[in-house]
Order: structure tokens, then C-alpha cells, then sequence
């Protein structure tokens, strides 16, 4: 299975429709947050399921602001973050995702790609496709594919400017 997780495309789309180009076979389309009012653009650019949760910058959408969801035997959790104060840290986020037995923590809103495992809890952020803030400053995506086992592995990837 093949994933690939988005956040903060703040209605400009360009990037995402290279990333789509680039990406090819994707099972599943994860967006967490700010989508500005590009949700059902996204929902039709893809024949695979997607999932999109709302963001700090979604004002009038109707998006949840966070869902579970069963990735092969993963529970994962995907939220725009804000409600975890991701910006101070990763520590509301994992003490969360503890207290709800979630494998994987998703989450966008510092538009800084993160990667971590911390005690057996994967906390990904794939940064921003439209208004990156890392060093650089290259928009970014990530992709988690699972083997035959089920056992995921993920890659932040990053479009040239």
C-alpha cells in the first residue's frame, strides 16, 4: 500500500498536481489541513480514497478537525495539530497519541517536514507544499508504503524549486 501525505497546500494547487504526476499508484491520498477550500478539487483529482481533516486556516469548511483511521494494522491519527500546540514541541502530540493507543500521530501546521519515532510512536509531519519554513524552504510531501507484512516505511520527499 502505497500513502501519500500532504498539509498546508493553503488553496494553491500546482505543487500537488506535480507531486500527483511524480507519485504514480498511490492508494491513498492523506491531507491534513488547510486546504482552503480545495477539498472537493482534491477529492476529484484522485480514483483512490482520500482523507482530508481541517485545519487552523479552514474557517468555513465542514472538514472534521481529526479522524482515526486503521492504515493495514496501524491505528493512525491525522489532524492539522494546532490543538496540540505542535508549533512548542511534539510532546501534547505524543502524550495523545498514548493515551489513545494511535501508532501513527499525522499532523501538519508547522509547514517542517518531522519524522520521529519516539518509543514506538511515529510522529510524521510531511511539511508544506506551498509555504515551506524549513531550512531551504523546498515545498515537501511524505510517502509511507507498507510491505507484504504490513510494516510501513516512510520518505519525506521535496520538489525543486
Amino acid at each position: 500500500m502505497k500513502v501519500l501525505i500532504v498539509s498546508d497546500t493553503h488553496g494553491k494547487n500546482k505543487n500537488l498536481e506535480l507531486v500527483l504526476e511524480r507519485e504514480k499508484n498511490i492508494d491513498m491520498l492523506i491531507h491534513l489541513g488547510d486546504v482552503e477550500g480545495s477539498e472537493l478539487y482534491i477529492s476529484r483529482c484522485l480514483k483512490c480514497p482520500v482523507e482530508i481533516v481541517a485545519g487552523n486556516n479552514d474557517f468555513f469548511s465542514s472538514l472534521e478537525k481529526e479522524r482515526e483511521l486503521m492504515i493495514g494494522k496501524y491505528k493512525v491519527l491525522i489532524t492539522h495539530g494546532h490543538y496540540y500546540y505542535v508549533n512548542e514541541g511534539l510532546g501534547e502530540a505524543y502524550k495523545e497519541a498514548m493515551a489513545r493507543g494511535i501508532d501513527i500521530f499525522m499532523f501538519g501546521h508547522t509547514h517542517k517536514p518531522i519524522l520521529e519515532n519516539r518509543n514506538g510512536i511515529i510522529l510524521l509531519n510531511p511539511g508544506s507544499l506551498s509555504y515551506p519554513r524549513q531550512d531551504g524552504r523546498l515545498p515537501s510531501y511524505a510517502i509511507m508504503e507498507a510491505d507484504d507484512e504490513g510494516t510501513p516505511k516512510f520518505e519525506i520527499n521535496y520538489l525543486e524549486k
